[in-house]
């Protein structure tokens, strides 16, 4: 098992399995939603994060463990509407917010940690089976460094690699934990319908089969 140094963004399992990536101090089973809230969505600006010192970054898993109680006291679920937040494109460091979204289409966010062994199964899985993700929005969002995730892709998801539906984004300023949802794994999945409103939600391993199914369902 791993102990999650927090970061954003990757889907894999049917069922969730002890191998996951582990944050131990919250524990969750996967759940769908069926209830919603509106959010008013603001608008981001470009901005490049370049020469910017990221001190947003977990550490240690005490530190992490201190922010999750904080957050997870105050939701314990996910929110039920993708909310106003701002990431960070990995390769360029424009700012991306939900203003940027694609309408129209599904929206996947996969809360992910580069080294983490099942995360980087998961995406291997995902590339393999893009020829059935075309359609959706597919975002993988982390906490960690940016130098640790800009290689992700080309390493372990070669296939998502330049794909105009697929980004991997930096969560600098922690807009997931505080504003999403406190996961206590790694790969966290969450499914967003075209309205914004979350479909579904899992953490941990689950079969690529399944994923396929609740990401294009």
């Amino acid at each position: 098992m791993k102990n999650i140094k927090i970061v954003v963004y990757v889907t894999l399992g049917g069922t969730l399995l002890l191998g996951a990536c582990t944050n131990n101090a919250n524990t969750k089973a996967p759940a769908t939603v069926n209830n919603h809230e509106d959010h008013d969505h603001s608008h981001g600006h470009d901005h490049d994060h370049e020469g910017h010192e990221h001190n947003h970054v977990v550490e240690s898993t005490a530190d992490l463990q201190k922010q999750t109680s904080t957050t997870d006291s105050k939701k314990a679920e996910p929110i039920p509407n993708i909310p106003p937040f701002t990431f960070y494109k990995v390769k360029s460091g424009i700012s991306f917010t939900n203003a940027d979204l694609p309408k129209g289409k599904k929206t996947i966010f996969v809360l992910f940690d580069p080294g983490c062994h099942h995360c980087r199964e998961e995406a291997n899985a995902l590339a393999k089976n893009y020829h059935k993700l075309k359609d959706i929005n597919l975002y993988f969002v982390s906490m960690n460094d940016p130098a640790l995730m800009a290689s992700f892709l080309e390493s372990f998801a070669k296939e998502l690699v330049d794909k105009p539906n697929v980004q991997v984004l930096y969560d600098r300023n922690q807009d997931f934990i505080q504003k999403f949802h406190v996961p206590s794994q790694f790969p966290a999945n969450y499914v967003y319908d075209v309205n914004g409103k979350l479909q579904s939600y899992w953490e941990g391993d689950k079969n690529i089969n399944e994923i396929i199914t609740l990401y294009t369902k």
